[in-house]
């Protein structure tokens, strides 16, 4: 199984899409610790994403992924945006010259993609942010990969561990953001961010039950 050209596109376009669904969700959630403008930040993203890619006939997927993270970057320049396209922008310039992706290029990308917003935003795993919402995905990505297990099944242990770590932000004391403010009383707070790392990364795990 492999993403050419034609699919990255259709996985940007279904991000945006679950991105304007989850819309209200993720202001609600980031209304508690944070300035409730999540959502907007992710809708209007994710959206200019597919917009700067739709019509490309570019066939190296490095590219697109680069191309939709500067959009992003002009599109929302909050602190959140800003992190989400270092992402794209890093898994893009990681995957130049790639016209497709199969098990391994999905780890890479997703790999480049965290260390792309960690190395920009600072943070490490365990602090309760983004970062804490994609461990587990992506040790499953990175096994399935060098163990030659095919991406549809790895997909499947996705969904589950995807939100398992996001709950598991609930025990963890925020130390970024607003939400450090509160010190010991974040803990119990489900974060935002890594509400956006579940919904990426959930929305992929569907998105590749439906390839060809």
């Amino acid at each position: 199984m492999v993403i050419k050209q034609k699919q990255f596109i259709a996985l940007l376009k279904k991000w945006s899409d679950v991105m304007m669904e989850n819309k209200d969700y993720l202001i609600e959630i980031d209304s508690v610790v944070g300035d409730a403008d999540l959502g907007l930040t992710m809708s209007e993203g994710f959206l200019a994403a597919y917009q700067a890619v739709q019509n490309n006939v570019e066939t190296d997927i490095g590219k697109l992924a680069y191309y939709a993270g500067k959009a992003m970057s002009t599109a929302v320049p909050s602190t959140m945006g800003t992190l989400m396209a270092q992402g794209f922008m890093a898994a893009g310039k990681a995957l130049r010259g790639a016209d497709e992706l199969a098990e391994d290029g999905i780890a890479v990308f997703f790999e480049e993609f965290f260390n792309g917003v960690q190395k920009l935003g600072g943070a490490k795993t365990g602090e309760k942010t983004f970062l804490d919402g994609m461990t587990t995905s992506l040790k499953l990505l990175r096994d399935g990969a060098e163990n030659g297990t095919p991406l549809n099944e790895t997909a499947h242990l996705v969904i589950p561990a995807a939100e398992s770590d996001l709950q598991n932000t609930t025990t963890m004391v925020a130390k970024h953001g607003r939400a450090a403010i509160r010190g010991e009383d974040s803990r119990s707070l489900l974060d935002p961010w890594a509400a956006v790392a579940k919904i990426l990364l959930c929305t992929f795990a569907e998105f590749v039950f439906n390839l060809d």
